[in-house]
């Protein structure tokens, strides 16, 4: 894939893709509750289709059309044990939810997955769910992992590691297990799967304190959840490269509708906020008790900014693409305590500062902060971009190349697994994006 400067700017009202958190969890819930869940706006992209092809191959039924995914749930011990290894591709959030469900199941199951997510850290998830009896196998920490179906037992478990990904697969297999659990959390993490379970009728209690910043998570086990009905907002991690393409090119400006807002995610809007981008939200409302809101971007001057450590917990995945926008900032940028990136879809530190190197970009890191000097002007070292098979790397420097290019992105089919429609979206909005086999010297 190429990406070619352009000069009319990103202009339209795109329709991006349902949020993927979302829309795993829009599966995952509904197949072991009672009940129907008609779900609209799901995301179709290759992770989201593994989790769906993980519960065909434990016996729920799943009906598809073009727009909606219907979920015959028959409660929290009707899953079947699956023919076969269940294979989740490049899904840390597969990997990492389905080990805390099938923990406390009543059979055996091994979780495998491409070259990418089983070089992934699970022990993450393994370690903490043994406190509650769990038997896990884990190839020296990775996939493959075998989960041994067993009866969990309730215990309170103090998350070291501040992750959305491991308090579900706990919340999860807490579901399944007789008593209180209590789940503490001392960093902010993204809370759908909470937001969802109190929806479908989880006996499920938060606590937030406010003099430490901790949240403790109580759920009672072995209470059936009752399927609702699920629409699926807009993606903001999707979004962000649209905005992003749109601030830093001329006569730019974008509506994007009915994106998710959720305050444990929104990192990316309040870190452009202080970077000056001309960002209008407006329309808030609550759907499924989500934040959902409208947005409008116009290109926009923008300055440098510092951002802490704790930003990091309400946007992790979106640094790639707020390099790019730092990239073009009138004034220095430092991005703190970025140590979760390294263990990403790739090592995203380290892809970011190479390709911004590549693209001429004064940066370097120091531990785990990221600091970008920007300039004037911009002398491209190198037009191929390395991407390891990431998809968030592939599209922020898509986006630098509507700026700054031409530029050849290696691998850029590993967008399809979480925005299938990148390409043909960016290009309907002024991008010039194209495909060829030969790559640019």
């Amino acid at each position: 894939m190429i990406s070619h400067p352009i000069t009319s700017g990103i202009n339209g009202l795109p329709k991006v893709p349902g949020d993927k958190s979302i829309s795993h969890r829009s599966i995952i819930i509904p197949s072991i509750s009672t009940g129907v869940c008609e779900i609209s706006n799901i995301l179709k992209s290759e992770d989201v289709k593994h989790t769906l092809n993980a519960f065909k191959a434990m016996g729920v039924k799943v009906e598809e059309s073009d727009d909606k995914l219907i979920v015959f749930g028959n409660g929290l011990n009707s899953l079947n044990k699956p023919k076969k290894e269940i294979y989740l591709g490049n899904s840390g959030t597969s990997a990492r939810l389905l080990t805390g469900l099938l923990s406390s199941q009543k059979f055996d199951t091994i979780l495998t997955g491409d070259s990418s997510l089983s070089k992934r850290p699970m022990k993450r998830i393994s370690d903490p769910l043994s406190k509650m009896n769990a038997i896990i196998d884990t190839s020296n920490g990775t996939l493959p992992i075998k989960i041994s179906g067993n009866k969990l037992i309730p215990n309170k478990i103090n998350l070291k590691i501040p992750s959305a990904q491991i308090k579900s697969g706990l919340l999860l297999a807490a579901l399944n297990t007789k008593g209180e659990t209590n789940i503490i959390e001392n960093k902010v993490t993204r809370d759908h799967t909470e937001i969802m379970l109190e929806a479908f009728g989880a006996n499920i209690e938060i606590i937030n304190n406010n003099n430490n910043n901790n949240k403790i998570i109580k759920i009672i086990g072995q209470n059936e959840l009752v399927s609702k009905n699920i629409d699926v907002p807009n993606d903001l991690s999707s979004s962000a490269f649209l905005i992003v393409a749109a601030l830093i090119n001329n006569n730019s400006k974008i509506f994007l509708k009915n994106i998710n807002n959720n305050p444990t995610r929104n990192g990316l809007l309040i870190a452009l906020n202080k970077m000056g981008a001309k960002i209008k939200i407006f329309n808030q409302r609550l759907s499924n008790n989500e934040n959902i809101c409208d947005i409008e971007v116009t290109n926009s001057t923008l300055k440098g900014c510092e951002l802490s450590p704790e930003m990091a917990d309400l946007m992790i995945d979106e640094y790639p693409i707020l390099a790019v926008a730092a990239s073009f900032a009138n004034s220095p940028s430092v991005f703190r305590g970025l140590k979760e990136l390294r263990v990403k879809e790739s090592d995203r530190l380290k892809l970011i500062l190479l390709n911004l190197q590549k693209c001429g970009i004064d940066c370097r890191t120091e531990n785990d902060d990221l600091i970008i000097n920007p300039s004037e002007k911009y002398d491209i070292k190198s037009n191929l971009i390395q991407t390891d098979f990431d998809h968030r790397i592939a599209m922020a420097f898509a986006v630098m190349g509507t700026k700054l290019g031409p530029l050849q992105i290696k691998d850029s089919e590993a967008i399809n697994t979480s925005f299938p429609n990148f390409k043909n979206l960016l290009n309907g909005l002024g991008g010039k994006i194209s495909w060829k086999e030969k790559l640019l010297q």
